[in-house]
């Protein structure tokens, strides 16, 4: 009975990891210059949020749909810049933990943050958080209990 128990619940959290990566996201979709409640700290008043999966697509990028959210931050020569909406290419924040993101500096005073998020609908917003690592954690441990028990 204990065996079942574990099974059923291993696969449920499976399940549970998975489903963010399978459905499409809704990403808050802006920018600064355009709209200052964009920038940091993020006020959704004035912003739509977007089904990703109604974006047109990229010409240049032809049959790939956006899977995740981002949010650019820029630093320009002293003038901060924010871009928020769907991402097409790359994973989700550092090593797949969305509280991390790419960090960039250049020359001529140029920084740039991109963050990529796909646990919620509008992770773009101003913090980052993700249960994501948490789910992958417990799965991990019940696999490793199930092995454990079946020994």
């Amino acid at each position: 009975m204990m065996i079942k128990w574990c099974k059923c619940l291993l696969v449920i959290f499976i399940v549970l990891s998975i489903i963010p990566c399978t459905f499409s996201i809704k990403c808050w979709d802006c920018r600064s210059n355009n709209d200052p409640k964009c920038a940091d700290p993020f006020d959704n008043s004035t912003v739509p949020i977007t089904d990703c999966k109604q974006e047109k697509g990229l010409v240049h990028l032809p049959g790939v749909t956006p899977q995740m959210c981002r949010k650019i931050r820029q630093k320009v020569n002293g003038v901060w810049r924010y871009f928020r909406g769907c991402a097409y290419l790359g994973e989700v924040g550092i090593q797949g933990d969305e509280r991390f993101c790419l960090m960039r500096t250049g020359t001529y005073n140029i920084f740039i943050e991109y963050c990529t998020c796909n646990s919620k609908d509008g992770c773009n917003s101003s913090s980052l958080f993700s249960p994501m690592p948490l789910l992958l954690s417990i799965t991990a441990a019940f696999a490793v209990t199930y092995k454990i028990i079946n020994l």
